[in-house]
């Protein structure tokens, strides 16, 4: 925005901006006889001008989460009754909110659940703790990669069930072979994001954290942790995801509790409707953990970026 000085005997200075205008096209006209354009108002206070996009409104988010559940249920339903399939192919909902009631009331429903959760939460804090550590010493160490990256890039690629007979072989069926297991599947993709992140850290911010005299842990945990959080945030969501698979692949060979061995012993029992119950509980419960992370993402994201 440019002001140029009236000639003698001209009228005011006015700053005309259309409503279309931001605050850069305004322009500084000297009008005589025409009422100037309607001013730009910037709006703090919650008005038209910071009013929340509909999309992004909490209750429409909430609801449109809801519509495909809600479709494949009643799809479900409909299947289920229509005379397709039979009752041990496809179990309707109600059959399996009765499995559900059952397992409830004889105890084991909340235990199972309780059990899995517990795995899948001290396999994940471990593995993605060391995942955080060893990807950290990767992606600032140049030596650590050259020492590392080969070597665990061919580990990651070993399928997840290939670990468990030697798991059991050398921890038994017990739960230290269970929660190893679970960690190795969140070690990669924390270590994974977290080394390539830091090794695109803008050098310029490093050399600024240097000269106000930051330097190893201080400089990692002031500057270069925050630099890549949000890719540090995406590898946790991932670890998270994979812990519960690789919790499935434990409990299936290896367990006698769990929602992985109640999907196998429904499977070996003809129990369909309790088999249709566990996928939908590790479903909910992903998604419940999931959702925590997200709001330790947001809490994150305010307290360092």
């Amino acid at each position: 925005m440019s002001y140029q000085n009236a000639p003698e005997g001209d009228g005011p200075l006015i700053v005309v901006g259309g409503p279309g205008e931001g605050l850069s096209g305004m322009s500084v006209a000297r009008e005589r006889g025409r009422p100037p354009a309607d001013p730009v108002v910037v709006d703090g206070g919650g008005g038209a001008a910071a009013r929340t996009p509909f999309l992004s409104r909490r209750w429409v988010r909430i609801t449109g989460g809801l519509v495909l559940p809600v479709i494949l249920l009643v799809v479900w339903q409909v299947a289920s009754t229509s005379g397709a399939f039979t009752s041990a192919q496809l179990p309707s909902p109600a059959m399996v909110w009765e499995a559900a009631v059952d397992l409830a009331q004889r105890g084991l429903l909340g235990l199972y659940i309780a059990i899995s959760t517990q795995r899948v939460l001290i396999g994940f804090a471990c593995g993605a703790a060391l995942g955080l550590l060893l990807g950290a010493v990767v992606g600032l160490s140049r030596l650590a990669d050259i020492l590392f990256s080969s070597t665990l890039a061919a580990v990651r690629a070993v399928p997840s069930l290939a670990w468990v007979p030697l798991l059991i072989l050398w921890f038994k069926i017990g739960e230290e072979s269970k929660i190893i297991l679970i960690a190795i599947g969140a070690f990669f993709p924390v270590y994974t994001t977290v080394a390539a992140a830091l090794r695109h850290v803008d050098r310029h911010l490093v050399e600024a954290g240097r000269a106000f005299g930051l330097h190893g842990v201080r400089l990692f945990f002031t500057v270069q942790l925050p630099s890549v959080l949000p890719s540090v945030i995406s590898g946790l969501r991932l670890a998270l995801a994979q812990a519960w698979l690789f919790l499935v692949a434990a409990e299936l060979i290896a367990s006698s509790m769990g929602l992985g061995f109640l999907l196998s012993d429904s499977q070996n029992n003809g129990r369909t409707d309790r088999l249709f119950l566990a996928i939908i509980l590790l479903a909910l419960l992903g998604k419940l953990t999931d959702s925590l992370l997200g709001l330790f993402e947001r809490w994150s994201t305010r307290r360092w970026t």
